[in-house]
């Protein structure tokens, strides 16, 4: 018989437990303050339920070099990002593929361009270029808002480089503001159909 030190077995893999034993989501307002990240993805989960849309979260392209085995849940020690990513989010909408980034920022006045990097403008352009949907989802944290702006207009505001930013008014008057809720959280489609589909 093996002894452990506090006198109970270890757990043989707590993330395993965890995962299966998922806690329902519930919205009420102790889950106000849930990731951007996390509301498109509720969205994007909602939408594909109803058979109205299919996006998925885009992964980041990993290159595992160690992994410890010494456990029964193997875990990843050293890892290295394999290439830089592209977008957040791809998909499909009436048949039309759709490509589009989201950012955040906790900035009320303006959105930073340092928030987008070059690789992202170019993998954007070439997803227009071929006939695609690139747009991005901006949340401004502060303000509780959420805006789409499509990519085109965003790229040239970008490589104008008069402004390290665009002004919160610009968005405000060039984007549409993207209703929030409970089921789905952000009403991105609704958007996308004004935007795109009229």
């Amino acid at each position: 018989m093996v002894g452990y030190s506090n006198g109970k077995k270890p757990n043989s893999c707590p993330e395993a437990k965890t995962a299966v034993n998922k806690k329902v989501r519930t919205f009420s307002s102790a889950n106000r303050g849930m990731s951007f990240e996390e509301d498109i993805n509720i969205s994007n989960e909602y939408y594909l339920s109803k058979g109205l849309m299919m996006v998925y979260k885009r992964p980041t392209p990993i290159n595992v070099v160690k992994v410890d085995y010494s456990r029964k849940c193997a875990r990843i020690t050293d890892a290295y990002f394999e290439k830089q990513s592209t977008t957040d989010y791809n998909g499909v909408y009436k048949g039309k593929y759709l490509d589009f980034e989201a950012k955040s920022t906790k900035c009320k006045s303006s959105f930073p361009f340092a928030n987008i990097s070059i690789h992202q403008i170019n993998h954007l352009e070439k997803v227009i270029s071929n006939g695609g949907i690139a747009f991005f989802l901006i949340q401004f944290e502060a303000l509780k808002k959420v805006y789409l702006l499509d990519a085109k207009w965003i790229i040239d505001f970008y490589k104008d480089a008069k402004r390290k930013s665009i002004p919160y008014e610009t968005i405000k008057k060039e984007g549409i503001e993207i209703k929030q809720g409970y089921n789905p959280r952000l009403y991105f489609l609704d958007a996308i159909e004004q935007k795109y589909f009229k």
